[in-house]
């Protein structure tokens, strides 16, 4: 069985080292469009931050593709896959596959904004990014402007703040973290990043920059600018799928894949970033670009991939943060729809700034959102991953001591 692998990151990882669980000796072909051993992505922040240096970051030894006895095709992107002949190609070279794993994992998301391409504008996505942005910090920046409220846009505010750099957050959304949190906890997460000194707008948007080669200037969406000379962009990402053929391989917002990570070609997998299948809280379609599913995705693919048939349950959108002094952690459906088909619970502490929000759907636990005490945050993500029926009165999870096994059947 000949295995290729597009993508070395932590999915693709997963996936060669269940392979080879399974198989020890078929060989294994991974593409990469980064040099060096396997990293751990959501730690380049840590490394603006100046918490820990660029090589705490590989999540696996340089002998790695060796012990494994995968051959490496690294610093190249692939740029198509031709189904029919089963091959993957990189360039002019073909690498052809008995079983293909994409997991490609996910590209910034672009932004629209007349000469973004100055120097001194960077995504802070791989750890090249966050080497440019030391560079330009050294040669000494006035103010920094960070573009999206998102989870790299705070990572991304917050290194710069940590660094004494005056630093201004731009979001288009009304609060921040508007993806994981809801309004009321982005309120509150604003106010902790105001009185460290953040400047956070929101509700704008960059229109242009200007700059003689390098940023000094951004115009924004109410006809004011600010005045910058580094510029993060943190706004999202979206599944890396140019190279796949949509006519073949079905691709909605991510590559589709089946509860095997299967896609609707027999031999093609999908898995991490780039994988979109059924959201164990919404029920429905969904890609959750997150560490911890992009490795239960691979290794699940990998298995499978090698011929042990392994069923993948659903995914789950979860997360925890530090702001500051703040701990922030959200899983599952934060913001259900106003159909009346969800329950809300809330409950509020300002004395103790603490905030917990629930979301229930026939009985079960389908979300939840915490600031404050996230002591039992780990129990309320189990209960919405395994879509365990709450008994009895539901409040009782909003209290910080409940008791789980009382409340659940």
């Amino acid at each position: 069985m000949q295995y290729v692998i597009i993508g070395n990151g932590i999915a693709g990882v997963s996936a060669a080292e269940a392979i080879r669980r399974i198989d020890p000796d078929g060989p294994i072909t991974m593409i990469g469009d980064e040099t060096g051993p396997p990293y751990c992505r959501p730690m380049i922040s840590m490394v603006l931050e100046g918490r820990i240096g660029p090589e705490r970051l590989p999540v696996r030894g340089r002998d790695f593709y060796d012990r494994l006895g995968i051959m490496p095709v690294l610093g190249r992107r692939a740029t198509a896959i031709d189904v029919d002949r089963r091959q993957v190609c990189i360039g002019e070279r073909r690498c052809a596959y008995d079983r293909l794993l994409i997991a490609a994992g996910a590209d910034p998301r672009p932004i629209r904004a007349e000469a973004s391409n100055l120097g001194n504008i960077f995504f802070m996505r791989r750890r090249e990014d966050v080497h440019g942005i030391h560079h330009a910090l050294d040669a000494g920046v006035r103010r920094a402007l960070v573009l999206g409220g998102g989870l790299v846009g705070f990572k991304a505010a917050y290194g710069l703040i940590q660094q004494g750099i005056p630093t201004t957050m731009l979001i288009g959304s009304a609060y921040p973290l508007s993806m994981q949190v809801d309004a009321r906890a982005g309120a509150m997460i604003r106010e902790a990043l105001v009185a460290r000194g953040l400047d956070v707008r929101v509700n704008l948007e960059v229109r242009a920059f200007d700059g003689n080669g390098a940023v000094r200037q951004a115009h924004l969406s109410d006809g004011s600018h600010l005045d910058c000379d580094l510029v993060v962009v943190g706004k999202g990402v979206l599944p890396a799928r140019s190279f796949i053929p949509a006519e073949r391989i079905a691709v909605d917002l991510g590559v589709v894949v089946d509860d095997h990570m299967q896609t609707c070609v027999p031999g093609v997998f999908a898995a991490g970033d780039v994988a979109q299948f059924v959201d164990i809280a919404r029920q429905t379609p969904w890609v959750n670009a997150i560490w911890p599913e992009a490795v239960n995705t691979g290794r699940i693919a990998g298995f499978n991939m090698a011929g042990r048939p392994v069923a993948c349950p659903g995914t789950l959108s979860r997360n925890v943060i530090r702001i500051f002094d703040l701990d922030v952690m959200t899983a599952g459906l934060v913001n259900p729809p106003e159909d009346g088909t969800c329950q809300i619970l809330q409950a509020e502490d300002h004395r103790r700034r603490t905030y917990r929000k629930l979301v229930l759907r026939g009985g079960r636990l389908v979300g939840m959102a915490m600031v404050g005490r996230i002591e039992q945050g780990g129990v309320l993500t189990a209960l919405i991953g395994s879509r365990t029926a709450v008994r009895g009165n539901p409040e009782r999870l909003l209290d910080a001591h409940f008791n789980a096994g009382r409340l659940v059947s």
